[in-house]
């Protein structure tokens, strides 16, 4: 069992950076994969990117790709989401998650935090 905490979430304006921190209790976070999803008010919960256990492998959604910045830090049971250049359509609640596969699909992940709400504001 995985327990998921998110942090980091906030009000910000177009063109600023936040970084989102999920933080891992019960098992080791290193023997998962990662991926953060966000979900804005009547839509779909989206993905965003995922990272591999060791950390070497990293994916991300056409919409955030080269904007954000997924990584771990196992030591820490931690893995981040720094998040630049943001956007009003970024506003969402961002949801991290594990799972045993670098999946694109929520399905895939068997752990979820309860989200943090970013807002960008214009």
């Amino acid at each position: 069992q995985v327990q998921l905490v998110e942090s980091g979430g906030g009000l910000v304006h177009i063109g600023d950076s936040l970084k989102l921190s999920c933080a891992a209790s019960g098992r080791t976070l290193s023997s998962y994969a990662m991926g953060w999803f966000r979900q804005a008010p009547g839509k779909e919960r989206e993905f965003v990117a995922t990272i591999s256990g060791a950390g070497r492998y990293t994916h991300y959604s056409d919409s955030v790709k080269g904007r954000f910045t997924i990584s771990r830090d196992n030591a820490k049971n931690t893995v981040y989401l720094q998040m630049s250049s943001l956007k009003p359509e970024d506003t969402a609640v961002y949801y991290c998650a594990a799972g045993w596969l670098n999946s694109v699909s929520a399905s895939d992940y068997n752990y979820w935090g309860q989200g943090t709400q970013v807002t960008v504001s214009s």
